[in-house]
Parts: C-alpha cells; structure tokens; sequence
C-alpha cells in the first residue's frame, strides 16, 4: 500500500509480471537533457571494483576449479543463490572471471536479486564490477535487476548510469526510477521523467500511478496527479487512499472513500485496512473506528492498523483492549503488532502485560526483529526496570542507532544520566546519532553538570548540520541552564528562533535558582514579544514566585492564567499555589485552598503542603496532609523523606523510626546519594561514603581540615538522640554527604579561584548546606550546589537561596554570622547608594529586590530615601512591598 512503487516487487525468479510481453523503444530514441543531469547526484560511473583475491594454491580455489571443470558454474552460482548462500556464490563468480568463464546473465541476475534481498548494498556493486567489466550494453532483464537494487539502496548515480545503459527499456525501468526519485524527495526530476516516458510512447501501469501520485503531493502539483487517465483497479484505489494519506487532503480521502464503497471494492479488506490507516495518519481516528467496526473480516493488517491508529493517536487504553480482543479472536500478532501494544504498555505502566508480551515473542521468534526489541528497550525503560531494558539491549546482534537511542534515553530518565554518556561514547565509532540521540545526551549532560560533554554534542550537532534542526537548539538551551551557565544560555537563546519552549526554559532556570525578579521580566518580555504563554509558561514563572516569596504576584499570574490567557489550571498549577502559600508560612490557607479546589487533589499537591510544613515545623497539619498522600500513593519513596525531614527537624525521633520502618517492610528504599562534578572536561562521580577513589585519603583530610576549623570558630553539629544513632542521621539516609567529596575532589584538583559545579541526586541537608557555605568563605571560591529542588550557588559564605527551609538550625557560630551579616548588609548599603547616586534605575531595582535587603534593618533604609528621590522614578518597591513615595 505504498504511495509509490516500492519499486514493483522483484522476486528471485527471472520471470517478472511486468515483463511479460513488454512494450520497449530503443535508447537511441531518448536524449538525456542537461537540466535533468544537473539535478542528479552523479552522472559519471564508479568504478568500485571490489573482488576477493583467491590464492590459486588455495584449496577453495582448487574446489572452485574442479567444481568449474565438471559443472556448469552459471547453474551453481543460480543454485547458490536460491539456497541464499550468497558468499559462496561471489567466490564462485571470482573464480569464473578469473578463469576467464563466461558469466551468464542469469547468473548475474541471481547475484544481484540476492544482494538486494539481503540489503548487501557492498556485494551488490561488487557484482555490478563485473557487469561493467563484462559488457557494454545492458539488457531489459539485466537492467532492471540493477535499477530496482540500486533504487532500493538509494543510489540514484549509479541507477541513472545504468538507466543510461539499457539497450531498451520498458515500463517497469521507468516506474522504478520514477519511484526512487519520488521517494528521494526529487520531486521534479520525477515529474519530468514520468512526461519523458509519455513522449516516449511507454503507456503507463497501475505501478505507476502512485509514484506520479506521491510527487504531486511532494511538489504539490495536485492538477498533475488529476489529469493522469488511468482506469482505477483495487492497487490503483489503494494507491490513492495511500497518497491522501501522504498529502494530508482528508477531503480528496473521503471522497475516495465514498466512491470506493460504491463499488466492486468496498467489499476489499485491503481497502477497508488502508482507509484505517489513512484516517489514522491525518488524526481521524474516529473515522478509523468506524471503518474498522464495519468489516465482516479482519485480518491481523486490519487489527494492527487499528492498535496502531489509537497508539499513535494518545490512546493507549484503547489499543490494548483492542489486542486482547484480537486474541480473543484468535488472530496471531505480527512484529508490528507486538511493536505498537508493546508503545502502548509503556505509556500506560503496564509491566505485567510488557513482560507477557516479551515472552510471546520469544516464543515464535518475533524477537529477532529489531523493531521488537527496541521497544521493549523503551516499554522496561518507562517501566523503571532499566536492568531488564539492557538485557534486551545486549541480546541484539544488529543494534540500529534507533537500539541506541532507545537504550541511551532510557538510562536517562531512570537517572542513570553518567552511564547514558558512557553509551553514547560506545555507539559514536560505529554509528551516526540522529538528532534524538543527540536530545537524549543533551539531557544526560544538563543532568549531571556535565558542560563539556555537552559542549561537544553541541559542537557536532552544529558540524553536522542539525544544530537548528527541531528541539535540538531548545536541547543545547537547556543543558546551558542546568549547567548554571546562563550567560552561555542566553547567547544560545538570542541565536535561534525563540519559541514558547525557549522562554520556558530561561523561566525554568530563573525558578531554580529563586530569582523571581528576573523571572517576571522574562515573563513580561515574553508578552511584549507577542509570544503566547503555554501551561508549562505559568508553572515555571508559578515555581519562581514561590521560591522568591513572590505571594501577591504570583496569585496575580495564577488567575490571569485563566481570565486573561484562558489556560485552564491543572493539578501542576494547584501545586504550585499551595507551594506558594506554604513557603510563605501562610499554611492554613494552603490548606483552605486544596479543601476548596474545584478537581480532586493528588498527592502532589498535598506533597507541596507536607514540604510547606517541614519547612515551617508544623508536624499535626503535615501528619494530616501525608496521611492524605498515603491513601493514594503508598509507593514513592520521596514523600516518607519528606516525612521523616519533618518528624527529625521537630526531634521526633521516634516518629522517624517508625516511617523507617514502614519503608522496610514495603520494601522502599531512597537512592544512594551520589553527586557529579566535572574537572579538566571529565565528569567524575562519587557516592557516599565513597572508599574506593582513588584520592580518598586527600579528599578526607581536606574535609577533615574544613571541620577543624569550624569547630574552632564555634559550629556545633545538631544534637543527636540514641534513637537517631541507632537509624542513623536522616542526613546520612536522605543526602549522603556525597557533594562534599565532590567539592574536595574538584578543590584539589582545580586552580585557585577556579568555579566549582557540583550536581546531585538527592535533597541537600542542612550540615551539608553549612558546611559549603564556610567552605566557600574560607577558599574564596563560588561553589554551585544543584540538588533536587533547586541551586544553590555559594560565595563568600552566602547562599543565594536565603537559607530558605534550612531555618531553626544553628548555623556557624554566632561570631562568625553576625560578622558575615554585618559585613553583608554593609556592602548592600553602600552599592544601592552608589546605584541610586549614579541614576541607574534597574540595578537600584534588582538590589532592592534582593533577599539580604529583606533581611536588613529598617533604619538603614530610610537613610536612602533622599538618594532615591535623586532617581526621579516616582516609586520604588521594597520586598516588604513597603512602598516609597516621591
């Protein structure tokens, strides 16, 4: 059912349909214009002559001779090829040419079909030497045999040269070659050489049909593809149902589809199954059901459109009842089918039925198609059982780039982002990443703070020529800003087309790092650029006001999203809110907002409420919203975390025992914590508690040295109780200390003044978030932390997330704060003078929304209102949205 001829099959048998009693003219009749020639690849032969050189004292060149000398060799090398044995065959014909034996030309024709069969595009231009070498003229048959190989095989240079070559030619020469500049994109050229083969005199078949069909969609030239005159047979009516499919034109499709009913072929299965796949492709799927209920046969082509239709279509519940009601009917699946009920279980979570399908397929032997076991790669990979998705990875002996891929994005997403790159590595020597290979490694890189390696992809995608192709760009967009390279984010941002994605991804970043300011510019920039903000638009700018305490504007954003975008909340967006109000302390009306929802909340929400309360210490409302969490999610991990961070930050000791526990018996367990930096453009990870690097010892004592120091300016590690020795600290359990050994590693290891970027998979604890701070005091270094939930970017002993849930525990010394905040707010007060002294409006603005002027004093602000009145703004507004009037 293709939209061209696929070239018209060509089996082994030298008896072809097409060439019985075929009308032919003589090449002398035909001149080739220039204008063709320039549009093609290559006109001039290549002589690619690839032959074995066997020993004449070799034994298999003594077997070939004798062989020779008793048998006709023509007859074996045909025998050969029908026992699909084709490098014996090619030895065989060595040992002919050798010999100096003629080759007969349905030897040469075997030789060909089998190279073409087995997609052995190598052998089968070694063959093709050996017809150049042998003759000058091509005949019919012969000629034929070498277009539908070369056609297959994409090479139109040497299929032009041959076509240049036959004596004569008759319709199947020009449909194939028609069909493979069709299928090339070569939409013209097919054109004109579909008109040449009119002038010639060649009348053409229902093979044709499609070809011309599929170039006037691709040109378009619609008028062309009405005007052709042939009398419609089943292959020509499935054709164009195949063409509508192609040019999208669901008006043509319909009336095709009525005007077939009205005939001898509606009755056709291979009509009703090319109109489900025809609806199905231009998003009809209705149509589809329709189409498909209506049949009084169905065969497995039938099932599988249909399982297709509602996979490709969003559906995946439906196209696995619509499987298991084709069991029932006893129908036997193919690889196709397997394939798409196989994509449809992966959306849907289903493991049972995966693994059932997975030994269905092993048992008649479906297995073996690549197409099988690459999605099983992805079904196990969404699935979470990445082990069994590299199993079935190995066992592949052929791994196309789509295995790789699969495989590559897979360990991604079950954040095995360090292993995904080693993968990549493997695959670059043997095969070429297509443009999803390189998204996948873009997002490994983002994910472990890998920015050389990712600078490379970028590279190569650019050498490639797919830097601007599809999502790549918004990719390359994305691993800057996970990297915390912003200024590197930004030029890669005002280099491409700027899209809603884009500007979602700067908002991300601004988000995770708390900058709510810089975030609602972007967003108002965004508006003025006329770009119109999306769902995720509003959970990004949402996550930034919460983490900047932007309460007011962010309500503001969140009805606007509705009265003025007309974006309709989702569970994401409540979330967000109740993340809003909780963060801000404001927990009971976090709570009146979910009772008050207008959708039933998910755990997610009251997740956001239960980290609300750990931040806040609030344990009765967080017991409450956690007992919610648990009716409906009993299975993720990180809210017994949230739990127990709450129970241990109130001293509940007890309480963190007993959630322990639970996590046992259900068989839970949290991620080990493991933490990334890059160092001289390698990623090296650490785990924790980490024994076996190589520099253990210095890291250690390097650490050891930081604590010494702590202890001696006055910190005080928290108080732990029996109970918490015996369950071990919740930080050891929850982050693992894993980014101090990190951090050492990259001290050790780096130049002095060098920045340090560590990335890691789990929660930073509070120990964790103090002692990076006086690291980054004491060797006067910027150390960005990027934990679970956002960045935390050190310098000078500030963190630039305010500290923020990380309140109510002793911090370093009381010396050393106070004199780190006067020194602080000191250094503040001076540059907002100096900013409001020089007139610069935007940098006053960007300090006064500053997280450590909303620290400071009262009384020091007001001592800047006569410089501020020098601005001449009219208003400035203070965090505390205290605002001043001028």
């Amino acid at each position: 059912m293709a939209a061209f001829a696929k070239t018209s099959p060509v089996p082994l048998h030298p008896d072809h349909p097409n060439h019985q009693t075929p009308k032919t003219h003589n090449s002398k009749l035909l001149s080739f214009s220039h204008n063709l020639q320039a549009h093609h690849l290559s006109l001039k032969r290549t002589q690619e002559v690839s032959v074995l050189n066997t020993s004449p004292s070799s034994s298999s060149s003594s077997s070939a001779s004798s062989s020779i000398t008793t048998h006709n060799p023509n007859s074996d090398i045909c025998q050969l090829c029908l026992a699909g044995n084709l490098e014996q065959a090619l030895k065989l014909l060595d040992s002919m040419h050798e010999l100096q034996i003629s080759v007969e030309e349905d030897a040469y024709i075997a030789l060909l079909r089998l190279s073409e069969w087995k997609r052995a595009y190598d052998e089968g231009v070694r063959v093709y030497s050996h017809v150049s070498n042998s003759m000058t003229r091509l005949s019919v048959r012969l000629g034929n045999t070498l277009l539908s190989m070369f056609v297959r095989f994409g090479d139109l240079g040497n299929a032009w040269y041959v076509f240049g070559r036959m004596e004569e030619r008759d319709v199947f020469s020009w449909n194939v070659l028609v069909g493979g500049y069709a299928k090339a994109g070569f939409f013209d050229e097919a054109l004109d050489l579909y008109h040449r083969m009119l002038w010639v005199g060649i009348k053409p078949d229902v093979y044709t049909f499609p070809c011309v069909l599929r170039t006037c969609g691709g040109v378009p030239d619609l008028a062309r593809g009405r005007e052709l005159s042939i009398d419609p047979d089943l292959k020509t009516m499935t054709s164009i149902i195949s063409a509508c499919e192609l040019l999208g034109d669901v008006r043509l499709a319909r009336e095709v589809h009525g005007y077939v009913m009205r005939t001898e072929f509606g009755a056709d299965v291979s009509i009703y199954n090319s109109l489900i796949q025809m609806y199905s492709t231009v998003g009809h799927w209705e149509v589809a059901e329709k189409v498909f209920s209506r049949m009084d046969y169905k065969d497995v082509v039938s099932w599988t459109a249909m399982i297709s239709s509602y996979e490709n279509n969003m559906l995946p519940a439906k196209a696995v009842e619509t499987y298991k009601l084709m069991e029932l009917e006893d129908v036997q699946p193919d690889a196709i089918t397997i394939a798409s009920v196989l994509s449809a279980c992966a959306c849907l979570g289903h493991l049972d039925m995966g693994v059932k399908l997975h030994e269905l397929a092993n048992r008649t032997g479906l297995i073996s198609y690549v197409l099988v076991a690459n999605t099983l790669i992805d079904m196990y990979s969404k699935c979470k059982c990445i082990d069994k998705a590299l199993d079935v990875f190995h066992s592949i002996p052929d791994k196309n780039v789509i295995s790789w891929t699969s495989i590559i994005l897979g360990l991604r997403v079950n954040n095995r982002s360090f292993d995904a790159l080693i993968f990549f590595r493997q695959m670059k020597p043997n095969l070429k990443p297509n443009s999803v290979t390189l998204i996948s490694v873009l997002s490994a890189c983002g994910r472990i703070g890998a920015l050389t390696c990712g600078k490379e992809v970028h590279a190569h995608a650019l050498r490639t020529g797919v830097g601007f192709d599809g999502f790549i760009p918004n990719a390359v967009l994305d691993m800057y800003v996970r990297c915390g390279r912003m200024g590197s984010a930004w030029n890669q941002f005002n280099r491409h087309k700027k899209d809603v994605a884009a500007w979602n991804i700067l908002l991300t970043g601004y988000a995770e790092r708390g900058q709510g300011a810089q975030a609602v510019e972007l967003f108002q920039r965004m508006v003025g650029e006329l770009v119109s903000p999306d769902d995720i638009t509003f959970i990004s700018l949402l996550c930034a006001c919460s983490r900047s305490g932007l309460v007011t504007e962010g309500l503001e954003y969140f009805h606007s999203m509705q009265n003025q975008y007309y974006i309709t909340p989702n569970l994401k967006h409540y979330a967000c809110i109740v993340d809003l109000l909780g963060r801000a302390g404001q927990l009971e009306d976090a709570h009146e907002f979910i009772q008050k929802m207008p959708i039933e909340p998910d755990p997610a929400i009251w997740g956001a409420l239960l980290n609300a309360c750990r931040i806040h210490r609030q344990v009765e409302l967080g017991k409450l919203a956690a007992h919610h969490i648990f009716e409906k999610d009993t299975t993720s991990a990180g809210y017994y975390v949230l739990l127990c961070n709450l129970y241990s930050d109130s001293g509940k000791w007890d309480e963190v025992a007993k959630v322990r526990r639970t996590m046992r018996q259900t068989g839970l367990t949290v991620d080990p914590g493991c933490s990334w930096v890059e160092v001289k453009g390698k990623v090296h990870a650490f785990l924790s508690d980490d024994d076996f690097h190589p520099q253990i010892k210095e890291l250690k004592a390097v650490l050891e040295g930081f604590y010494v120091k702590m202890k001696a300016i006055g910190y005080n590690e928290p108080e732990k109780s029996s109970m918490d020795e015996v369950e071990a600290s919740k930080a050891e359990i929850f982050c693992g200390h894993s980014e101090r050994l990190a951090i050492a590693f990259g001290l050790i290891n780096t130049a002095p003044g060098v920045p340090i970027l560590v990335t890691k998979n789990l929660y930073m604890c509070q120990s964790c978030h103090n002692t990076v701070k006086f690291i980054s005091k004491v060797v006067r270094r910027e150390i960005s932390v990027r934990d679970t939930e956002r960045f935390h970017h050190f310098k000078d002993g500030i963190c630039t997330c305010g500290d923020e849930g990380y309140w109510g525990k002793p911090d370093i010394g009381d010396r050393l704060k106070k004199e780190e905040a006067a020194f602080q707010i000191r250094r503040t007060e001076i540059g907002i003078l100096r900013e409001a002294a020089n007139g610069n409006t935007k940098s006053l603005y960007g300090l006064l929304l500053s997280p450590l002027t909303q620290c400071c004093a009262q009384g020091w602000r007001d001592r800047l209102v006569p410089s501020c009145i020098l601005l001449g703004t009219g208003r400035i507004l203070f965090r505390s949205r205290t605002p001043l009037t001028m």
